[in-house]
């Protein structure tokens, strides 16, 4: 097939300044027991072609999934319409953009193929997993399931580019909700975070079979906790709840675009500035965030971004000053700074818009023990369960399935409902502890959105568990 298609591409290539094809082919499966019932098993895929085109200071686009011949030359045709008619009209001179001619390969390492295990085999698992969930009485929801991507891409340049990609991701779930009369709580498995890229070795890798006892009894002690205090404290926030705090209050106020106004109508701006970048101090001393495409196992790793730019780790930001954007090759230019390859986009009829990759905080020296010694008055969440933030990016709060209090250096009483809440601009000048390598974990979230139209798309996520000074905690409904 993708012989064919350069093939095609070659045969109905445009006379213009510049023009690339990128093909994309996505497959899934999600394979799902709820309540020792299998679910209906869901497969998808899709596959076709978006050809852009550069010429007479004008650009456009043209995408289509018939990858004919007669397909191909349409796609070319609409392509080379728009760029006629956004001639001297484009936010940025197609002339001062970049056209890669870079070649190259990328492949997810894996040990263990999604297609190596017979659909009845990951039933049967998931099967044993969801009878270990209902572990008590008090269990009335529980669920165990797979979700299973696969995308395949090739980018062709006008330049003599050539840059062919294969992705396999896999993301594991499984919670349990516990209720006693008007009470309910939940707890789970990460909510969605422990997805990397690689076969169904991340199942092992991950701790998936261990973690169906502890999820259920989690939730069953939750039901007779008390609620969460409501105080100015210090705050210790394991890795699954520190991905969604990178995520949300670092990685989408740099968005290089969002900060240009793309986004304000829709997902709204940031509080970042363009003359922020090398000055700013964005938090503590302690703070390291790197945007790292290069780890093999982390779910948005690749060589290259969906513009054929290559791909290398940067500092985003270094001893918490802020370096640099999350902006790629044509918001770069946009706006006189040096950004990273992160052109992205969820599918061959969208184009690549600034997204994050694997954003990453740098571990520190600090162990686990080491800062719950640290804490006089303070409190331990985990899992993510609901999040709010404003237009800007900037005021926050967010809600946790799990809370533990911690006293004169001692974890002791569990809570339920924990919530916290701040601001971006300050909050992370009070990070005062870094946990080391040991307390650092591998996540991510497939299902990042962003974009008009919206663009789901995986994102990955390293963090070690991090301690706080002076947050605003407080406990839910």
């Amino acid at each position: 097939m993708l012989e064919q298609i350069e093939k095609r591409f070659r045969d109905v290539a445009p006379k213009a300044d510049f023009f690339s094809l990128r093909y994309v082919e996505n497959r899934s499966e999600q394979v799902w027991v709820r309540q020792d019932i299998v679910q209906p098993v869901s497969s998808s895929l899709d596959a076709g072609v978006m050809v852009t085109v550069y010429d007479d200071g004008g650009m456009g686009y043209g995408a289509t999934s018939d990858l004919t011949t007669t397909g191909l030359r349409a796609a070319v045709r609409h392509a080379v319409d728009w760029a006629r008619r956004t001639a001297g009209r484009c936010v940025v001179e197609p002339s001062r953009l970049p056209r890669p001619g870079f070649k190259g390969e990328y492949v997810s390492p894996v040990r263990q193929p999604w297609a190596s295990m017979p659909l009845k085999e990951k039933v049967d698992l998931l099967r044993r997993e969801s009878r270990r969930l209902k572990a008590d009485d008090w269990i009335v929801d529980w669920l165990a399931g797979l979700w299973y991507g696969e995308t395949q891409t090739l980018h062709l340049t006008s330049e003599g580019g050539r840059v062919w990609q294969r992705f396999f991701y896999l993301v594991p779930f499984m919670s349990a909700t516990a209720n006693q009369g008007a009470e309910s709580q939940t707890r789970s498995f990460g909510h969605n975070a422990f997805g990397r890229q690689g076969g169904l070795e991340i199942l092992e890798d991950v701790g998936f079979f261990e973690a169906a006892p502890q999820v259920a009894s989690e939730a069953v002690r939750l039901l007779s906790a008390p609620n969460c205090p409501t105080k100015t404290m210090d705050l210790l926030l394991a890795p699954d709840q520190m991905i969604l705090q990178i995520h949300e209050s670092i990685g989408h106020p740099l968005e290089l675009d969002r900060i240009l106004g793309d986004e304000r109508n829709y997902a709204g701006t940031s509080f970042v500035t363009p003359d922020m970048f090398g000055t700013y101090r964005y938090g503590s001393d302690l703070l390291n965030v790197t945007f790292d495409p290069t780890r093999p196992e982390q779910l948005a790793s690749y060589a290259f971004d969906d513009e054929g730019q290559p791909a290398r780790r940067e500092y985003l930001i270094k001893d918490g000053v802020l370096l640099r954007p999350l902006g790629s090759a044509i918001s770069q230019v946009r706006a006189g700074v040096p950004g990273v390859a992160n052109a992205r986009a969820s599918s061959w009829n969208r184009p690549p818009i600034d997204r994050m990759a694997n954003l990453n905080l740098e571990p520190g020296t600090s162990s686990f023990e080491q800062m719950v010694a640290a804490v006089e008055r303070g409190i331990y969440m985990k899992t993510n369960c609901s999040w709010s933030i404003d237009d800007s990016r900037n005021k926050f709060q967010f809600g946790c399935e799990w809370g533990q209090l911690i006293e004169n250096g001692r974890l002791t009483s569990v809570v339920k409902n924990p919530n916290y809440r701040g601001v971006s601009a300050t909050f992370w000048r009070n990070l005062k502890r870094v946990g080391n390598a040991e307390t650092l974990r591998v996540m991510g979230t497939p299902n990042c959105g962003k974009g008009e139209p919206n663009q789901i798309i995986p994102v990955g996520h390293a963090s070690p568990a991090c301690l706080f000074s002076n947050v605003d905690v407080f406990g839910g409904a």
